[in-house]
């Protein structure tokens, strides 16, 4: 997900969190008021179980040794062309459905997903069927398949008409498609298949090309993501960018095509930096200085003063009592400087020429700060309800992916610098928190739930997104069975959860598939 560490080092490259703002509303100060080589073995019919056996299942939903055994057993020979095995396999896949289904709706949580990436060599012969049966051995009746992400989309390479490049570049494989493949394949066995995508992180194959620079989000200081960041990884778009935001709808159409059962986004923000620059304290920090973003913001001047005013403090970073006196001046005609969210007081204006210009000055920079977080901040919610719309369009539920602390004030005048404004997404969609805080215990990743729910629409869907081993704590994070039961204590209405990532229950496995050769 969110930056992540495919490895089990760490869970989405969260290495911190910003100063504790216990005290703040979020957001009420600013813009809320604007395989390696594959053997499968020689199964002859004679080792073949006459029927498949009753499995049990525990109070998880996960299948014991001998049911997941003679599954393996009958799917190798099932691959390998065996008729008998191949009739004995589609069986046991129902069976394995339908108490997956009747086990899920009577123990919590109802619903409950794994995330997973592929890799070409997944590609091979009975690999896909061997990674979502073993899924589904876990108790998971939801899967969240990466379709794009680091500047690759799960796209047939014939069939991918959009900047990136396809995730399966194997020759011979130029049409075959895997996501539409899994899906099928996923709900023979009783999953849900959700489409992740990656949001405004374009990645660097975007980020690099010469004919989509202006598209790139910029800061104050001539950056992109690319040179903020520095891991090759991250290079985010200006949400505000017409070519970007065409880019992404017909990215978006393709993966929709294929009729997963959800689309979830994740990297709806702008990224985060390191140290003091996690924070966001100054104008130069925000990544609005990209042509489109910079005249949508002109745009929310509301008179002569107003824009003259915006154009100034993006230039230089501030304004100076001096450049409000001279814009006062040169459009005598106006009362006062004016743009989109802006209060002005009627005694202010009935204070007329005798207003105290230092005053005013003060007053006007700190509605320029607001303005411009603002302004960035709804970049990002514009980015969200667009994705969702086209999902929405085709009957298809959406959800949003996103940190918990992404959206707070920072000290006295800063903000986080990812600007997610998680509290201003449409409760229509899901709410998928990465619930990800470490402290030894469970309470703060309770903490981070329960900040979602307190911003939550009535009836939004919170479904909790949790980092960990199953059943044993690491690096000072509880297991993922000791997280889920402090949800069900705390917050029993919450019925979904979902837990990142496959690669982290099974990281040899991962590892493996990952670096294998095709």
């Amino acid at each position: 997900m969110d930056q992540r560490s495919w490895s089990t080092q760490g869970a989405r490259g969260q290495t911190g969190h910003p100063p504790s703002t216990k005290n703040h509303q979020p957001w009420q100060r600013g813009f809320r008021s604007l395989v390696f080589s594959l053997t499968l073995g020689s199964l002859t019919p004679a080792l073949l179980p006459t029927a498949p056996a009753q499995a049990q299942l525990n109070e998880y939903c996960r299948l014991n040794p001998q049911a997941i055994a003679q599954k393996d057993q009958l799917r190798a020979a099932a691959i390998q062309g065996n008729p008998t095995a191949q009739t004995q396999y589609q069986n046991l896949l129902q069976q394995h459905n339908d108490q997956l289904q009747r086990c899920r709706q009577t123990n919590w949580p109802r619903h409950q997903a794994m995330w997973l990436r592929i890799y070409p060599c997944d590609t091979k012969a009975g690999m896909i069927e061997r990674i979502l049966d073993d899924i589904v051995n876990k108790g998971y009746d939801h899967l969240y398949l990466e379709v794009f992400a680091d500047s690759q989309a799960l796209l047939p390479k014939n069939q991918n008409n959009t900047p990136w490049p396809s995730r399966i570049q194997t020759p011979g494989l130029e049409n075959r498609d895997v996501m539409a493949e899994i899906i099928a394949k996923g709900r023979a066995r009783g999953l849900k298949v959700y489409a992740w995508m990656f949001g405004m992180n374009y990645g660097y194959v975007y980020g690099s090309r010469g004919d989509r620079q202006s598209a790139m989000a910029r800061n104050g200081y001539g950056e992109t993501s690319l040179e903020f960041v520095q891991d090759g990884a991250q290079a985010f778009a200006d949400p505000y960018n017409v070519i970007a935001q065409a880019d992404y709808k017909n990215l978006i159409n393709q993966m929709l095509q294929r009729q997963p059962d959800g689309i979830l986004f994740d990297y709806i923000r702008y990224p985060r930096g390191t140290g003091a620059r996690s924070v966001a304290a100054t104008v130069a920090d925000l990544w609005i200085y990209s042509p489109a973003s910079a005249q949508a913001l002109y745009n929310r001047a509301e008179n002569r003063q107003g824009l003259s005013l915006i154009e100034k403090y993006l230039r230089q970073g501030k304004i100076t009592v001096g450049d409000v006196a001279a814009v006062l001046a040169q459009y005598p005609e106006e009362d006062t400087p004016r743009w989109q969210g802006r209060a002005v007081a009627e005694n202010f204006l009935e204070a007329g020429k005798a207003l105290d210009v230092s005053s005013l000055h003060r007053q006007l920079e700190q509605d320029l700060w607001l303005l411009t977080v603002s302004h960035a901040a709804q970049g990002v919610v514009d980015f969200v309800n667009a994705a969702a719309a086209e999902a929405q369009t085709r009957g298809i539920p959406s959800g949003a992916v996103f940190f918990p602390g992404g959206n707070q004030p920072v000290g006295q005048r800063g903000f986080d610098s990812r600007l997610q404004a998680w509290d201003q997404f449409p409760g229509s969609m899901e709410w998928h928190p990465m619930s990800y805080a470490v402290c030894g215990s469970t309470s703060c990743i309770m903490d981070e739930i329960n900040r979602v729910r307190q911003f939550a629409p009535a009836g939004t869907e919170i479904i909790p997104a949790l980092a960990g081993d199953w059943d044993r704590a690491r690096d000072n994070r509880p297991s993922l069975k000791d997280q889920m039961a402090a949800i069900q204590a705390n917050f029993p209405d919450i019925t979904q959860v979902s837990h990142f990532a496959y690669s982290w229950q099974e990281p040899q496995f991962d590892n493996d598939r990952k670096f294998c050769r095709v």
